[in-house]
């Protein structure tokens, strides 16, 4: 079995993800016009529509980026992407993601990480997140489900100026995870 980057499977009782499409623009747009979703990424003007086209533009030529929606109401909450799969190092990239404020605080977020990294684990030993280096809400979520800085350096983000980073890790070996991640690094550490 191969890591499919978009898979239209991906659910659980909060969200569900699905292949973004280039006709998802003006929905995904909605949520991310909303200036105090960008406060703290190292490009705060995403929220003006011309600058999160290019946005939109990167997520679609990745093939791994996902609209991401309530599984009640399917309402839009954001997106999130899987990027830089490297199979050398059997590893994975999770990021680009954003919620609307309207889910924060709601476990939308840690209900995405979860089914991210359940699915990843399937094919990698190790998913790393890139995070702006004073995205600190970002930093503290990460953080809170166990992944370890091990890194900073400059990205380059598609079609802008590259920005300092921390880079984050998971891995199936990491005994520090959130009580709810461990379970699914230690599930996926006997499947494979």
């Amino acid at each position: 079995m191969s890591f499919n980057l978009q898979p239209s499977f991906l659910k659980n009782d909060l969200i569900h993800l699905l292949p973004l499409q280039e006709t998802d623009f003006s929905a995904l747009y909605k949520v991310a016009s909303d200036p105090l979703v960008w406060e703290q990424h190292p490009n705060k003007l995403r929220y003006q529509s011309a600058i999160f086209q290019n946005y939109f533009e990167g997520a679609l030529l990745s093939k791994g980026a996902f609209l991401v929606r309530d599984t009640k109401t399917n309402e839009v909450i954001g997106c999130s992407r899987y990027y830089d799969f490297n199979e050398n190092e059997n590893a994975i990239l999770i990021g680009y993601t954003f919620i609307g404020r309207k889910f924060w605080g709601k476990g939308y977020n840690k209900a995405l990480k979860k089914l991210m990294l359940d699915y990843a684990f399937q094919f990698v030993d190790k998913v790393y997140f890139h995070i702006g280096a004073f995205n600190i809400r970002s930093q503290k979520a990460i953080e809170k489900i166990g992944a370890q800085k091990v890194d900073e350096f400059e990205v380059e983000y598609y079609g802008e100026e590259s920005k300092l980073n921390f880079v984050y890790l998971i891995s199936k070996t990491n005994n520090n995870c959130h009580p709810m991640f461990a379970k699914i690094v230690n599930q996926q550490s006997k499947i494979k």
